[in-house]
């Protein structure tokens, strides 16, 4: 009964707060140019965010495993309930890039620890309900988009900032009351034992690859939220409200997979879907550039959809991996390599449309992923075939 009311409430609790950051997302940018009258100064937005979000991963997953996940997950909620009281009563740009640092900071754990705890609940289906958390994630974010829309011109001040503010206290009251650690502490000796696995884990070639596979997901989820969107207005000629669908399919596709690929993840071995994730968006991005609109949402869904198969299949492989004790570290590990990919990706993809056509850039981009697929592939159909031990994926 616990492990459900525990699910349930980290659920709930996610998809009202992705509500409220998919509604102010698009405010940001408008209220820091107003305070700066600099285009360029929208940029930093997204770096104030990526500092503390990828640096906190890792040794975050580390303390959680150590002490538990249930204080790391309320002071995240309240951290970034604070942000949106900064972004609410900011009246210079140093408020809002402060606010933005610290929703990072509140977001780390929300992102990576609740599906390390819901892996130690659920141990025999990680994949469905890991993937029930993110397809949260997503709803609560084409929700909230959809919403700001309808309110746009109603909420002229700061309505939709105190909304978030709420949304982090809901957060809190949600995992306050329902959320418990599992029965479980690591002793320190068992601690030095697990730096010992954690490390043995990472030597392997398959964690390797599995890795590479986690940096190109993170690159492709930076791309598409940015480089692309810009290709398709430029190149493709499409318009603001065009932009708006491909979004809201983006976020329905992201959810999607996540439910649909979790559970087959579990029947039929997490590796599987890896590379069919990866082959989905190779095909995707492959064959999206210079057709027609709606062909153009059609092969983006597809890349789109294979990209959460991935991410729900890596989390579990992962977590499969290795002990309860290790959880937080594993997924603090994923959202750092995914944030590498995140933000360094799509500035490089940029750079490279400069000198050549973005078109091009995306081809090479679908190649990526194909090889990555051959890659991942061939590295565990040998450790499945060639060395048998118990962390063998299927």
């Amino acid at each position: 009964m616990l492990k459900h009311r525990s699910i349930i409430a980290l659920n709930v609790a996610i998809f009202f707060f992705m509500f409220g950051v998919g509604m102010i997302v698009p405010l940001l940018p408008q209220k820091i140019i107003a305070l700066t009258g600099s285009l360029q100064s929208v940029g930093y937005l997204a770096s104030a965010f990526a500092v503390s979000f990828v640096l906190l991963q890792f040794p975050m997953g580390r303390l959680s495993d150590r002490f538990g996940f249930r204080r790391f997950l309320l002071a995240g909620y309240l951290t970034c309930s604070a942000s949106g009281l900064f972004y609410c009563f900011s009246d210079t740009p140093e408020m809002i890039f402060f606010g933005r640092m610290l929703q990072g900071i509140g977001e780390a754990p929300l992102w990576a620890l609740a599906p390390a705890l819901v892996s130690i609940l659920y141990p025999r289906s990680k994949g469905k309900v890991i993937g029930l958390y993110n397809a949260s994630i997503h709803l609560g974010l084409t929700a909230g988009s959809a919403a700001g829309i309808l309110v746009s011109p109603y909420w002229v001040n700061n309505e939709s900032f105190l909304l978030f503010a709420l949304s982090g206290l809901v957060g809190v009251l949600l995992i306050f009351v329902a959320v418990k650690n599992p029965d479980r502490k690591v002793s320190v000796t068992e601690g030095a034992v697990d730096k010992v696995a954690f490390m043995a884990l990472v030597k392997n070639s398959s964690t390797f690859a599995v890795f590479g596979g986690i940096i190109l997901y993170g690159a492709g989820y930076g791309i598409f939220l940015t480089v692309l969107p810009g290709f398709l207005i430029q190149d493709v000629g499409f318009s603001h409200r065009d932009i708006g669908w491909f979004f809201m399919l983006f976020y329905v596709a992201i959810s999607l997979s996540q439910a649909i690929i979790g559970p087959l993840s579990d029947r039929y071995g997490s590796g599987k879907t890896m590379v069919l994730g990866l082959m989905a968006v190779f095909m995707g991005v492959g064959m999206f550039p210079g057709k027609g609109a709606w062909e153009i949402y059609s092969w983006l869904f597809a890349a789109s959809f294979g990209l959460g198969g991935f991410c729900v299949s890596a989390l579990a492989w992962l977590n499969n991996c290795v002990g309860d004790s290790l959880k937080g570290t594993v997924s603090g590990t994923f959202y750092l390599l995914w944030g590498i990919g995140f933000f360094l990706a799509p500035p490089l993809l940029g750079s490279f449309g400069k000198v050549l056509k973005t078109a091009t850039g995306f081809s090479l981009l679908a190649l990526c992923y194909l090889v990555q697929a051959v890659l991942l592939g061939v590295v565990l159909y040998r450790r499945n075939h060639g060395a048998k031990n118990s962390n063998t994926i299927a």
